[in-house]
């Protein structure tokens, strides 16, 4: 049995990150692109995280710049998740639909 490398957390980073993207291009519900973009920024947190727990600093303590960086970005995202519902919520009442394709203007 090995233990888990680097590699392995930004492998599943990287795929989750591609998966994200993917949603973001193909999809058509704002509601699902949405959280295609909070997968895409949950695997650049792990990334960091991962690099954080990977690096050690010159006198040997672990290095903890990369923990707090997502602890600021995970801050960041609960209030991005607040106002980008919020606009969704909005553009449903006006529009009545969440799909891209029906929605063409941002006016009434």
């Amino acid at each position: 049995m090995s233990a888990i490398t680097l590699n392995d957390y930004l492998l599943v980073s990287g795929i989750l990150f591609a998966v994200g993207l993917f949603g973001v291009l193909v999809r058509r519900n704002i509601i699902v692109i949405y959280m295609c973009l909070e997968i895409m920024l949950n695997a650049a947190n792990l990334a960091l995280v991962a690099f954080s727990r990977f690096h050690v600093a010159p006198d040997g303590m672990p290095d903890y710049h990369g923990q707090a960086l997502v602890f600021f970005i995970i801050t960041v995202a609960a209030a991005e998740v607040a106002v980008g519902l919020a606009i969704i919520v909005a553009l449903y009442r006006t529009r009545q639909t969440t799909q891209i394709d029906e929605i063409n203007k941002l006016q009434y």
